[in-house]
């Protein structure tokens, strides 16, 4: 009697697209071409017949781990992969256990560590000995800066080359090849390959595994015609790249801080709704943006630091993303609001002489007098009550500790209300000036 619920396994579509695409030369490779051209290093690292280590940093889905084995290829050495995620000093031993064992059948070892940034110190630690000794010559992959994360005595031995994220003509020409190879049953609109590389963002094992799901749902719907619509309806078209702790995202609030500061709205909010789409923390940002309005507008604008703050309660009540709408807001007034970073610089300043400086005494006539004992040392003696001077200014009086002479940090800029406030510093100046000259001898 047949089994009910047996079912026949699923017709095989065909190999991975990854497998049928997998470059076998430097030739093939799509992309990097500021590394692989003709005269460029890795190229000539090549050509050189002498291997070397290298870390490769970038994004991912641009090639690391297909140029580590191109180099094993290329230089007839054997190839052994660690993944820094699941390995550890004792797998960095068993590897250095065979490449002595290859090592003695006249073969030099290549050895790749994926996610190099994932080990810690004693695990890069573990690999100098062996790269010193030339046992294996040492391939690094990592997503994020080699230089926070990679130790440097291991990042010392060892060139770093720098991949880019592919570009929409790189993408399609990989899809063109994904559709001559594997794909021979589909045909791709104009607008669903823009789709497709739009989503892909660079990352050429996104747009194959895109390129998977595409295949396996037009099988199972029984369409050979991919437009956007189909793409809409059968894939789960994921949001942009967003890293939420490496670089990408230090990069992007840095784009984003700095639009602001340079008084562009449009790319403000760009970089804020870029961030926002790829996942960024929205109270993180809130609190960037109240940090912007502090630093780069300061006094020139005071509107700024209430707007900002405001923003950041807004999302605080409302949640997203109707809240976003107020951090939008938000980037759009600093951006276009007077800049200053007077205020910056002075707090800057006083903090670094403060930290080098002796321990001062606060002037007698600047002291509380609570007590009969205290009013008696002087405390507080000879204090000029501002309110009781003309232009309610004491002119001529010194607030200072003694020895200190008018340090000058805080220099208004002429914009938004900091030329109001200079225009009355340069007054009570002008009033110092002339109390100076009338209590001269």
């Amino acid at each position: 009697m047949a089994d009910l619920f047996a079912t026949e396994p699923a017709a095989p579509i065909g190999p991975p697209l990854a497998e049928l695409l997998r470059p076998r030369s430097l030739d093939e490779v799509v992309g990097q071409t500021h590394l692989l051209g003709p005269g460029k290093p890795i190229r000539l690292a090549f050509e050189s017949g002498q291997p070397h280590s290298m870390i490769f940093w970038g994004p991912p889905g641009v090639g690391k781990t297909t140029l580590a084995r191109l180099t094993a290829s290329a230089f007839n050495c054997a190839f052994i992969a660690l993944s820094a995620v699941f390995s550890g000093v004792k797998d960095i031993r068993a590897a250095m256990a065979q490449a002595e064992q290859n090592l003695a059948q006249g073969q030099s070892t290549i050895l790749f560590v994926d996610e190099i940034h994932r080990f810690n110190k004693s695990q890069q630690d573990a690999l100098l000995p062996f790269v010193e000794s030339g046992l294996v010559t040492f391939i690094g992959a990592t997503t994020e800066n080699p230089s926070f994360e990679v130790n440097a005595a291991l990042l010392s031995r060892a060139q770093v080359y720098v991949l880019a994220s592919l570009s929409e003509d790189e993408l399609k020409c990989l899809l063109q090849r994904a559709q001559a190879k594997g794909l021979t049953e589909l045909t791709l609109d104009e607008s669903a390959v823009n789709t497709l590389v739009g989503y892909a963002d660079g990352d050429a094992r996104r747009l194959l595994n895109l390129l998977e799901q595409t295949r396996s749902a037009a099988k199972a719907a029984g369409e050979t015609n991919i437009t956007p619509a189909f793409l809409q309806n059968t894939l789960m078209l994921n949001s942009r790249r967003f890293d939420k702790g490496g670089d990408n995202f230090y990069d992007q609030i840095s784009a984003l801080h700095k639009s602001v500061r340079g008084s562009h709205p449009d790319a403000a909010l760009y970089w804020l709704t870029r961030m926002l789409d790829g996942g960024a923390d929205a109270r993180y940002l809130s609190r960037r943006i109240v940090r912007m309005a502090w630093e780069d507008i300061g006094l020139a604008d005071p509107r700024a630091l209430q707007i900002a703050n405001d923003a950041a309660a807004t999302y605080e009540r409302l949640g997203s993303p109707e809240g976003e709408l107020a951090l939008g807001q938000a980037v759009i007034y600093l951006a276009v609001a007077a800049k200053s970073n007077a205020g910056y610089n002075a707090y800057n300043q006083a903090r670094a002489f403060v930290k080098q400086d002796k321990s001062r005494e606060v002037p007698v006539h600047l002291r509380n007098a609570p007590t009969k004992l205290m009013k008696e040392l002087g405390y507080g003696h000879e204090y000029r009550y501002a309110h009781d001077e003309p232009n309610a200014y004491a002119a001529g009086e010194t607030y200072l500790p003694e020895g200190i002479a008018e340090p000058g940090w805080y220099q208004p800029v002429p914009r938004g209300l900091e030329i109001k406030i200079g225009e009355k510093l340069a007054f009570l100046r002008k009033l110092d000036d002339e109390a100076t000259e009338g209590a001269g001898p």
